[in-house]
Formats: structure tokens, C-alpha cells, sequence
């Protein structure tokens, strides 16, 4: 199975920047979406053979994802549960046989980490949330998670201390997902390659490769058996995010 998970920057003007070619030449069996700024209906993008789902932000233009799948889910439900974070459209699950499916868009910070405070509270509840989830089946999670892990995730670590995504709360805060009973699917596999999955529209930065590797695929450690290779697709444009991307056994 090949799952796909992007970062788009805005759904409709993706569309404008080859992403209907990128869909059909991945022919993924589940292809998902971050920061769609739209309500489904909005944009003309229909594929053949593939159910989908949204979740839009209360707020126009602002937030939301999507799942268009190859699988019908067994079940799909938005949110996390809880009424304060759920109003911006940043988490869908769908559930299959075998897992669950969790396509998020974490919040950012904001400059001068004025959402730092909220930011906390909804990593403790999104990783409440997993650990539910995981209860029942095994979880598979991706998305922009809005934080560089660890100094190989990031150019510039030291100067880019304190800012947002790279705070020691927001790392700290990833690193207990992990200690959850989840794994960060790329570094495992990968635990000593220098890869980034967004880049600053400013200065350059795509070109000259000044990025962060912001956008994750985590899993039950005991789904990682299943996991065959976890890959950040960095030569496909069109945002400034890039997807990044698993096969499974199942």
C-alpha cells in the first residue's frame, strides 16, 4: 500500500502547479491533504476511483485537510472529540481493517510564539487522542506536524532556537509521542539522512536547500514491521512543503 501525505498550501492553487499529474502518476491507494483553505466543492477535483473526505476550518480560507482513498473506510470521523480543537478542521480518521488512519495539520506556534500556550495544550490532546486510537488498532499518522524533532531536522538549528516549530516545548512534545509507543517512520529508517520537507518561499531557501523536516508519517511501534520505506519527495513542487510518503505491507 502507498500512502501520501502533503502539505499544499492551499488546495486550488496547487491544482494550478501539476498537482493533478503528481495524483495520477503516484496512484496512491490513500493520498492526503494539509492545509486545503477551502470547503470541499470549492475546486474541481473529482479522481476516478477514489472516495473523499474534508474537514474545513470554521474560519474561510484558513486550515483544513482531506483523504481521498482507494479503500472505502470501515468509519471516518473529524476532530479529535473535543469541541476546543475542533473547529479548524485539522485532523480526519479513517479506519480500515487492519489501522487507523490519522491525516493532521498541527497548529504553528505563530512569530513570537503567541500560540505557544494553545499549541501545548493540543499536543497533549492530540497525543491523548492516538494513544485511544491505539488502544483499539494500530495507528498510522501524517501530516505537518509543525516541528523539527531534532537538529538533523532542521539547517540551522542554533539560530533558529526559540522560533516557532523548533522550541525545546514543541520537540519535547514530539519526542512524547514517540515515548508513546509511536515511531517517527523516516528516522527510523533512515536515522542519519539530512532531509527537509518545507523551505521558506524567502531568500531562496528551496534553492539552496536552508529547510526543515516539518512533515511526518509516525506509526505504532507494532505496525513498523509493515512499514517498507518511508520517503520525502523533495524534487515535487508546487507548495512549499514537499509530500512525503510510506509503503506498507498491508
Amino acid at each position: 500500500m502507498k500512502i501520501i501525505s502533503w502539505n499544499v498550501n492551499g488546495f486550488r492553487a496547487v491544482l494550478g502547479k501539476g498537482f493533478n499529474e503528481f495524483f495520477e502518476k503516484e496512484n496512491a491507494d490513500i493520498f492526503c491533504i494539509q492545509e486545503t483553505k477551502m470547503l470541499e466543492g470549492q475546486a474541481e477535483f473529482s479522481p476516478e476511483g477514489y472516495y473523499q473526505y474534508w474537514n474545513s476550518a470554521l474560519k474561510k480560507g484558513y486550515s483544513g485537510t482531506a483523504i481521498f482513498t482507494k479503500i472505502k473506510p470501515i468509519n471516518v470521523t473529524y476532530g479529535i472529540g473535543e469541541e476546543k480543537h475542533d473547529g479548524e478542521g485539522r485532523v480526519i480518521t479513517a479506519e480500515y481493517d487492519d489501522f487507523f488512519l490519522v491525516n493532521v495539520y498541527t497548529p504553528n506556534s505563530q512569530r513570537e510564539l503567541t500560540r505557544l500556550e494553545y499549541r501545548m495544550e493540543w499536543d497533549e490532546a492530540f497525543r491523548n487522542y492516538l494513544i485511544r486510537l491505539d488502544h483499539i488498532k494500530p495507528v498510522v499518522c501524517c501530516g505537518d506536524m509543525n516541528v523539527a524533532h531534532e537538529e538533523i531536522d532542521i539547517k540551522n538549528p542554533k539560530s533558529n532556537h526559540r522560533n516557532a516549530g523548533f522550541t525545546d516545548e514543541e520537540r519535547n512534545q514530539f519526542s512524547a509521542h514517540l515515548k508513546a509507543g509511536f515511531a517517527d517512520t523516516f528516522r527510523r529508517l533512515y536515522p542519519d539522512t539530512v532531509r527537509y520537507s518545507w523551505w521558506s518561499y524567502m531568500m531562496k531557501a528551496r534553492e539552496k536547500n536552508i529547510g526543515w523536516r516539518i512533515d511526518y508519517f509516525i506509526a505504532s511501534e507494532r505496525f513498523m514491521e509493515k512499514v517498507k520505506d518511508s520517503l520525502i519527495l523533495t524534487d515535487v513542487y508546487g507548495s512549499d512543503h514537499c509530500p512525503v510518503e510510506i509503503i506498507t505491507a498491508c
